[in-house]
């Protein structure tokens, strides 16, 4: 894939940040996340790329557009695989929140798992902690191996869990290790890919979320060079049934992170609301200000 469609992919996700933006603390989410979509759908249908999405606001019948299945491009361009969220928290954009952000993933077709809308376990980190953590073991231990790969104390980290009462054991278990906790209200998805960053408050990522979010979290963080790794938690039969028809047989396997994202994509975002990846958007007289991001697996670059 060529390196201009990562810049391409940021004017999409720029253009959803943009649309969604006028909402912000103004109560409606479902405003907020329709005009991040229908934004984002005309960004994506400008860009050369025979694109397919994967990972959508949907199903095709429950999705207006970005569903998946939905072609979208030109169709004059390489066939890519297209993972999106036009807006990550349209809840947080209503109430004034942080860490809503818009998101695109481009990937070789193949190589970004396909999965449902269900929930998944996950651990996620910076380049640091590549191949440390493992969601094999208990968050003391993970947290111990590392403070030792960072070279501080296990005091010293911080994590970040969603706060959910799925989590109260989990967030027992790191304050009794010794670790901090940034409780979040919603985002996950910005908080793993803030674990890339050297100057983030955040060293790790650990709980149960979206699935979806977690093969967008993927694409940056392996982008990045950091690590992740997740476990499918579906909750319902329902779910259940929609893992075993995508191919996920095994609900007790733990993934890697080069099986949720190969070794050619690209993931552009941009921040709607302040938070602890991207700064959000600013209007001012006659324009607006924002901040995004673009990354690209093949060569590890991060552009901001």
């Amino acid at each position: 894939m060529e390196r201009n469609l990562a810049l391409e992919a940021a004017r999409a996700t720029e253009a959803a940040a943009l649309a969604c933006a006028r909402f912000i603390g103004k109560g409606d989410e479902q405003l907020a996340d329709r005009a991040a979509i229908d934004s984002m759908r005309k960004a994506l249908n400008s860009v050369a790329i025979d694109g397919k999405i994967v990972i959508g606001e949907g199903e095709e019948g429950e999705a207006a557009m970005l569903y998946r299945g939905e072609i979208v491009g030109t169709g004059a361009g390489p066939e890519v695989d297209v993972a999106v969220d036009g807006l990550e928290g349209p809840l947080i954009c209503a109430t004034g929140g942080t860490n809503a952000l818009s998101c695109v993933a481009l990937a070789e077709r193949g190589q970004l798992l396909r999965c449902p809308d269900t929930y998944m376990d996950k651990i996620a980190c910076g380049p640091v902690g590549r191949g440390v953590i493992d969601l094999e073991r208990s968050p003391a231990d993970n947290l111990k191996a590392l403070a030792e790969a960072k070279k501080v104390y296990v005091e010293d980290l911080r994590v970040a869990i969603l706060d959910r009462p799925r989590h109260d054991k989990l967030i027992a278990e790191v304050r009794q290790a010794g670790a901090g906790i940034k409780l979040l209200s919603a985002g996950d998805l910005a908080a793993a890919i803030a674990t890339t960053r050297t100057e983030s408050e955040i060293d790790l990522l650990i709980g149960t979320g979206g699935a979806h979010q977690g093969i967008l979290a993927a694409a940056a963080i392996r982008s990045a060079g950091g690590d992740m790794q997740y476990r499918f938690r579906p909750r319902n039969q329902q779910e259940t049934e929609q893992c075993l028809a995508m191919g996920v047989l095994d609900l007790n396997r733990r993934y890697t992170l080069e099986e949720m994202a190969g070794d050619n994509v690209m993931f552009a975002a941009t921040g709607v609301t302040t938070g602890d990846f991207l700064e959000g958007v600013r209007f001012f007289r006659g324009g607006a200000t924002t901040n995004s991001v673009v990354m690209r697996s093949q060569t590890r670059t991060v552009r901001s």
